[in-house]
């Protein structure tokens, strides 16, 4: 499966996440340990937000191995910013590889980044979309189920302005939230449609998401089989600082807090902390994190 890191905190460059760790996004594009699958070479992908220039988050992404593309190098070495995400892709089995596939996907404001696969996706496909609002709609490009949920997110956050909210983490939370109450709602009905044959192993969805408004973030880590979920960490309340190579997390500064999400730990500072079956993850503003089980009935 995928692998993906999401930073908010004081800015950083790209490289102190994507290139430098010993366990660096690069490094599990080559040997994750916590999945089945060590190799995730099907193309990589990097938002970041720049928010003294643009609310919309920049965007790079290729299908080359992240651990190849030398221009993915130079980029991390020189480009800092507060908020970042990061993500390399095991394609799923019959998608294509193909640079609109690749994660985070974006629209507006937000960037969005899954690791995992949302089961029955062919069956559910036409009425997910046709459920949707045209701009919703129109901002899904490529054919990942990934992108499918996010456009079921971004149809929620246009219903749902989470901006407006004095608590902006919890309303971008409760969109996710409601995306996944949807897309499994949408799943139920196909599996009760058309039950899976014996023996089949593919009914369950895996669903460990990210998303980012660049000033609040959410995470979810879900499954719906008796398996645990794919690993996602969280660690917060210190500051994540890279010196020639070598990154840890020290003590933070007044204002310097910093919330890591990840599929492994980047590091191996004390603090880090799996984040529960079947939980919500909220990024506030200052770096402080909450974390709640995801309501989805």
């Amino acid at each position: 499966m995928c692998r993906f890191v999401l930073y908010q905190g004081p800015a950083i460059t790209l490289s102190s996440l994507v290139t430098e760790p010993s366990h660096s996004i690069v490094n599990q594009s080559v040997h994750a340990d916590e999945t089945e699958e060590p190799l995730n070479g099907d193309g990589f992908g990097l938002a970041w937000y720049v928010p003294e220039l643009s609310a919309s988050p920049a965007l790079f992404r290729s299908v080359t191995p992240a651990w190849s593309n030398q221009n993915l190098l130079e980029l991390a070495r020189v480009t800092r910013s507060g908020c970042v995400m990061a993500h390399v892709r095991a394609a799923t089995r019959g998608l294509p590889v193909a640079e609109i596939n690749c994660h985070p996907f974006t629209s507006g404001p937000y960037a969005f980044m899954h690791n995992g696969d949302v089961a029955r996706f062919g069956q559910i496909r036409r009425q997910l979309l046709a459920d949707l609002s045209d701009p919703a709609f129109s901002a899904i490009r490529g054919s990942t189920d990934s992108e499918h949920l996010f456009g079921v997110f971004l149809d929620e956050a246009l219903s749902r302005e989470p901006h407006l909210h004095a608590d902006r983490a919890a309303a971008l939370g409760d969109c996710l939230e409601a995306a996944l109450r949807r897309v499994l709602g949408l799943v139920d009905r196909a599996k009760a449609a058309l039950p899976a044959p014996a023996g089949t192993d593919d009914d369950d969805s895996w669903i460990n998401a990210a998303v980012s408004d660049g000033t609040c973030s959410a995470a979810v880590r879900f499954t719906s089989a008796s398996d645990e979920p794919s690993s996602l960490y969280v660690h917060s309340g210190r500051r994540y600082v890279c010196d020639a190579g070598v990154c840890r997390l020290v003590e933070p500064g007044p204002g310097e807090a910093t919330a890591i999400i990840a599929s492994e730990k980047l590091s191996e500072d004390p603090g880090w902390e799996r984040v529960p079956r079947n939980h919500l993850v909220l990024v506030r503003e200052d770096g402080t994190v909450v974390t709640r089980p995801l309501v989805l009935d």
